[in-house]
């Protein structure tokens, strides 16, 4: 696809930059996220301090030539779209064995340089996260592991119900193309969120 122009910023983006939207047939604006739903669209950088600003301007009815509603509501639904999106791609490395949990296994994945990023459970202690964040930067400087981003998007519920598992915490990404599909998705979230991944990003010791 070529780019298209957000209708905030005004700035050619590349498609995958940009959420596109489209009113249904009440009027309501919806994320288009696989950019299938017939009908005119509106393009918006995918960000969601831009979504906002998108209808504090009142911008939808202007590019999408209607009368539109749903817009109160819309930042925060998109918000959960993509995090939807994220646990199913989740659900997906899973299922294809490019996930590994438990915080050995990790440890030794991130140390061996198997591992192509990390997840930690948002609610997760900051000793168990520091641990693994010295493994990650043990198997890079041994020259084992490449520099890896690690996230944390996803509570301890929401991992254990998408990865099959009770109390969940920590999990590596392997490579394939599942895994490769899972940092795409996450990557995605942290910046509609105005987030970065964490990068050696080892956390203080405890007091």
């Amino acid at each position: 696809m070529n780019g298209r122009m957000c209708i905030v910023s005004r700035r050619s983006l590349e498609p995958d930059a940009l959420v596109r939207f489209v009113a249904a047939p009440d009027g309501r604006v919806v994320p288009d996220l696989k950019r299938r739903l017939p009908g005119r669209g509106a393009h918006v950088e995918a960000r969601r301090e831009t979504v906002e600003l998108a209808v504090k301007r009142r911008l939808f009815s202007r590019a999408l030539k209607r009368e539109v509603s749903g817009l109160e509501t819309l930042a925060a639904d998109l918000d959960s779209l993509l995090l939807r999106a994220a646990l199913g791609s989740l659900g997906m490395a899973r299922k294809a064995g490019q996930i590994i949990t438990g915080s050995a296994k990790v440890d030794a994945a991130l140390r061996t340089g198997k591992a192509a990023a990390t997840l930690h459970a948002s609610d997760a202690a900051p000793d168990g996260i520091r641990k693994l964040d010295g493994a990650r930067h043990a198997g890079e400087v041994s020259g084992r592991a490449r520099p890896t981003v690690s996230f944390r998007l996803f509570t301890t519920d929401e991992m254990s119900l998408a990865l099959g598992g009770e109390n969940v915490v920590h999990a590596a990404i392997l490579p394939g193309s599942a895994g490769l599909a899972l940092v795409q998705r996450l990557e995605a979230l942290c910046a509609y969120r105005g987030e970065e991944a964490g990068q050696d990003t080892l956390l203080p010791a405890d007091p």
